[in-house]
This record gives C-alpha cells, sequence and structure tokens, in this order.
C-alpha cells in the first residue's frame, strides 16, 4: 500500500476506508471484516458514528496483529474541553480495543476545540496517540490553532472530491506541512459524479469505473481517501486503484471539474453551524 509521511514520521496508508454511516454494529463489524479481506488496513472511525465497538471487534477478531493497522478517531463536540475530551480518549481506546490510536482528530471547530487539543497533545505525549490533527478545520481556523498549539496537526480531514478540490485550502495545509484527508472522496454520488463524462471516458482508457478514476486523482494529488462501502464487490474496485496511473494531461482534465465550493455544507454559514452546535443538545 502507497504510504504518505506525516510532519512527525509517522507513515500513514494513502487509502484507507470509511465507517461514516454504518450505525448499526453487526452491518460494520461484517462490513470492516470484509475490508480486511479485501487488503484494507486503515480504517477511520468517530465518535459521532456510534461505531468504535464494532470496528474494534472486527480488527480484534481478524487475528492480525494490532500494529498492521492504522486506526483513526475523532473527538466529538459533546466531549470538548481539556478533561472531557481526556476522558473521551480512553473511552475510544476501551472501544476500539487498543493500547493507542494511529491518528485522532477533532472533529467539528465548535466548542472549546483548543482544550480538546490540549488534551491530544497530552496523550500524544503518554503514547496513546501516534498521531493527532483536525476535521472540518477551514483555512482561518486553522491557521489560527496551528499558531497557538504546541505540536501541529498532522492531518485536516475535509470535504475533498474532483468539484471540491480544495486548491486554496492545500496550499495553506502545505505550508503548515499537515497532510490532507479526504472525507466524501465520492461526493455521495452528488453531481452525478459516477455518470461524469470526463470521468467515464477517463477510466474507460483504463478499464476503469469513474469512482475508481476520482480516487486515483485524489491519490495522486497526495490526498489520503477513505471511500465507504458496504459491498464487498465495491470495497475491491476501490482498493484496486494502483495499477494505472494518470497523464499530466488527464490530472488537468480533472483538475478543471473543481467547482471550488462545498456540495454539503458551509462552517460560514450561521444556519449550518447552528445546526451542527445543536446536535450536541
Amino acid at each position: 500500500m502507497q504510504t504518505v509521511k506525516l510532519n512527525n514520521g509517522v507513515e500513514m496508508p494513502i487509502l484507507g476506508f470509511g465507517v461514516y454511516q454504518v450505525a448499526d454494529g453487526a452491518e460494520c463489524e461484517k462490513a470492516v471484516s470484509e475490508a480486511i479481506e479485501v487488503g484494507y488496513r486503515m480504517f477511520d472511525t468517530a465518535q459521532a458514528y456510534a461505531n468504535e465497538e464494532s470496528v474494534g471487534n472486527a480488527l480484534k477478531k481478524s487475528g492480525i496483529p494490532r500494529e498492521e493497522f492504522f486506526i483513526v478517531t475523532k473527538i466529538w463536540i459533546s466531549n470538548a474541553g481539556e478533561e472531557k475530551a481526556a476522558k473521551s480518549i480512553d473511552e475510544s481506546l476501551k472501544k476500539l480495543q487498543t493500547d493507542y490510536i494511529d491518528l485522532l482528530l477533532i472533529h467539528q471547530p465548535f466548542g472549546d476545540y483548543y482544550g480538546t487539543y490540549r488534551a491530544m497533545e497530552k496523550a500524544y505525549k503518554d503514547g496513546k496517540v501516534r498521531a493527532i490533527g483536525v476535521s472540518n478545520f477551514y483555512p482561518d481556523r486553522f491557521i489560527d490553532l496551528s499558531h497557538f498549539c504546541e505540536i501541529q496537526p498532522a492531518v485536516n480531514q475535509v470535504e475533498t472530491h474532483v468539484f471540491n478540490q480544495q486548491k486554496t485550502a492545500r496550499e495553506i495545509m502545505k505550508k503548515y506541512n499537515t497532510q490532507i484527508m479526504a472525507w466524501g472522496p465520492f461526493a455521495e454520488g452528488k453531481n452525478n459524479l459516477f455518470k461524469n463524462e470526463t470521468l467515464v471516458s477517463i477510466g474507460e482508457k483504463y478499464g476503469k469505473s469513474s469512482a475508481q478514476t476520482a480516487l486515483r486523482f485524489l491519490t495522486q494529488e497526495g490526498v489520503i481517501v477513505i471511500p465507504k462501502s458496504v459491498k464487498k464487490e465495491r470495497m475491491e474496485q476501490n482498493f484496486n486503484i494502483f495499477d494505472f496511473e494518470l497523464t499530466p494531461e488527464e490530472i488537468e482534465q480533472i483538475r478543471a471539474l473543481d467547482l471550488g465550493h462545498s456540495l454539503f455544507f458551509s462552517h460560514y454559514d450561521p444556519a449550518t453551524v447552528e445546526m451542527i452546535i445543536n446536535l450536541v443538545r
């Protein structure tokens, strides 16, 4: 598996498996177990997904040594603040049935995320976490946190796909030596991604689907991806994207698909911020 080196030297797979919206315990455990059979070794979960325990069960039952897996999870807003975050990290470790988390992120930039980050820095120093970072931090809040933290975020996980390529945000992350990681690499099918003429046409040249072409584009651009599927055949397709390489001309064609804005929500929209914050009330 191709990897990227984080700012602290930790090697992270560039392709992993996401479990967002797979809250049913049995379904999640089955999906993760099948993903392991396919060859996935990096798994992305979160406290808010309510499936850390299912992920932990599947990894444990696989019989594969812990060090071969790369586990990512995220601290939710309800656990914001130094004391609550510290307690939640221990709870996540217990649910995941592991002594350490490979990458721990702040899920959303709301609440006392400065206190949350201090708890994460301590967990990092204590060996409970191998790398720390953030998720959904737009450039303004990302820069702010970067200037007032002790340990620079290793990763920022943000909405990234062919229609929202995060060009400005990526330049800023590069400046601060932070790796971009994509959530929603397929844009959940929005904007007719799976039938996009450019992706379909390029994919046909290599015998690949539009989805595989979209993932290959992101990985060639240095973006970590975590596609999700509960169907094993789709897992296999999403995993098999390293046996072809897009040409510079094809890369430019796909870059031209960028709309430069979210297809889901904006943290600059007051109504969206209120909606996310109210999820914890």
